[in-house]
């Protein structure tokens, strides 16, 4: 029950300081800018990983947990726990950052730019190669090595820089489901489902073939 409410918690601190950086980005007048918003991302993901990472892995993420079970690196009898939990986090931030915003329209949701497409496409990328760096920094459980937090915050913040004004960089499932069911703009939910989620499950064969062929090399 520790790892649950750890991944509530996490999943919440996310949700809540990031798009609550839209958000407040939004209602002053640009006062955080795009770089803020990426900022705060990365940093509370960071954060995240070292205050929980020791008690449910911080994975903190939907596509994530998925990727870590395909990858036979977290039980899958922990996995539908997890992506409730994490799903649970993020419903409340929003339903918070709702209660603190009332006239906010979007909440921060993850809306396409461009195309529909374009921003799957995106989000797949993105979400693709955060898992290649989670997978080769952590396990399933617990982190590794005191910069595991910093490379995978660095990573949220880099993508969210260059990618976060066409598709919103969203990279998991539970960060734009919770804006969306809140502020009732769920039309291109599926886009952030599928893209990421697919994202993940494909870093796991291209880790597997890179690790394998390193071992077989030493």
């Amino acid at each position: 029950m520790k790892k649950y409410v750890a991944e509530l918690i996490g999943t919440f601190a996310i949700v809540f300081c990031g798009t609550g950086a839209i958000i407040i980005n939004q209602e002053m007048n640009g006062s955080v800018s795009h770089v803020g918003i990426s900022i705060t991302f990365g940093l509370i993901v960071m954060a995240m990983i070292y205050t929980l990472g020791n008690i449910s892995g911080a994975h903190l993420n939907p596509a994530v947990s998925i990727a870590f079970s395909i990858a036979r690196r977290f039980p899958v009898k922990q996995l539908l726990p997890y992506l409730i939990s994490q799903f649970i986090g993020g419903l409340l931030a929003s339903l918070v950052l709702r209660f603190l915003f009332p006239a906010n329209e979007l909440l921060g949701a993850t809306l396409p730019q461009g195309s529909a497409m374009q921003s799957f496409v995106l989000e797949f990328i993105l979400t693709f190669f955060l898992m290649l760096v989670i997978i080769n920094v952590a396990t399933g459980s617990k982190e590794q090595g005191m910069f595991a937090g910093l490379a995978i915050g660095s990573t949220v913040l880099l993508e969210a820089m260059f990618a976060g004004p066409v598709s919103g960089a969203s990279m998991n499932p539970a960060r734009s489901f919770a804006p969306a069911i809140v502020s009732g703009h769920m039309e291109y939910l599926w886009v952030y489902f599928a893209a990421t989620t697919l994202g993940a499950a494909t870093a796991i064969p291209l880790w597997k073939y890179l690790t394998s062929d390193s071992i077989s090399i030493k």
